[in-house]
């Protein structure tokens, strides 16, 4: 058991010095092309280096929660800016990752072709995943623990 703690805090350790050396490269690289960095672009940087998140929205929600008076344009305007300098790419951003108890709201978004458009929780995305999975053979008594989505290329 100490083993495994032990292990657990060199991983935890390896994490922080390899997301602290990212943050340290992102930082020079705004510096770099004249980008002012302030306490709430800071914050951003942080949001999205220590949990993977599904989208802008998703980062605002968790920004919000830290200052309140930071606005959408803001988290937008930060994301297009990593993405130009190249720290990010939002087609390996987007990730749902969700247990049967998580209450986040609008995860996934789902689009028709007669153009209806519905925009599920993490709750009723997983329901829905769990039922496609049973029916289809693949849970045979296993309990599904998180589903991630890549978005695809096609124009489709």
């Amino acid at each position: 058991m100490i083993q495994n703690l032990e292990k657990r805090n060199v991983h935890d350790s390896r994490n922080y010095h390899r997301t602290q050396m990212q943050k340290d490269m992102i930082i020079r690289q705004l510096k770099d092309r004249g980008c002012r960095v302030t306490k709430q672009r800071l914050m951003l940087l942080d949001i999205i280096l220590e949990e993977e998140c599904s989208c802008c929205k998703e980062i605002y929600y968790k920004a919000i929660r830290q200052d309140e008076k930071i606005g959408t344009a803001t988290v937008y305007r930060m994301i297009n800016t990593l993405e130009e300098i190249g720290a990010i790419s939002r087609k390996n951003m987007y990730k749902v990752a969700c247990g049967s108890g998580c209450e986040a709201e609008n995860v996934c978004i789902v689009e028709f072709d007669d153009g209806t458009v519905i925009e599920l929780s993490a709750k009723k995305w997983n329901q829905i995943v769990r039922s496609g999975l049973k029916e289809c053979g693949y849970m045979q008594g296993r309990e599904l623990l998180s589903v991630k989505a890549r978005p695809c290329e096609c124009s489709g």
